[in-house]
């Protein structure tokens, strides 16, 4: 059975940092390309970052770029995302997902949905003075 797990969420005021992890079992995240993506309440869920297998290729949104960082550690089958500079608009639950990747590239945005076939239960973060 394959899990993928988040943790690392919490309460953080405006400014500080968190990270988040996705830790996968039932699976070899080696093959796998990762996203974070984040729900805010009364909100679409959105993607924010991308990692590919071999950790060579990221992209972020708009909405984080700069302050965000992805990595991972294939000997851990974990995937991270460093968060900086939170700010209450980062406020949401955040997921991790992994597609397995065919070396074929994408047709589509890294975050669209259909891509992953896995999704962890997500983990709340929340940034509040």
């Amino acid at each position: 059975q394959v899990q993928l797990v988040e943790s690392g969420g919490g309460l953080v005021q405006p400014g500080e940092s968190l990270r988040l992890s996705c830790t996968a079992s039932g699976v070899d995240l080696d093959y796998y390309y990762i996203a974070w993506f984040r729900q805010a309440p009364g909100k679409e869920r959105e993607g924010v970052s991308y990692i590919s297998s071999s950790a060579a290729t990221t992209y972020y949104s708009d909405s984080v770029k700069g302050r965000f960082a992805a990595s991972r550690d294939n000997g851990k089958n974990t995937a991270y995302l460093q968060m900086n500079r939170l700010t209450p608009e980062d406020t949401a639950v955040y997921y991790c997902a992994a597609g397995l990747d065919y070396g074929t590239g994408h047709t589509v945005s890294v975050f669209a949905e259909p891509l992953y076939e896995y999704w962890g239960q997500g983990t709340q973060v929340t940034v509040s003075s």
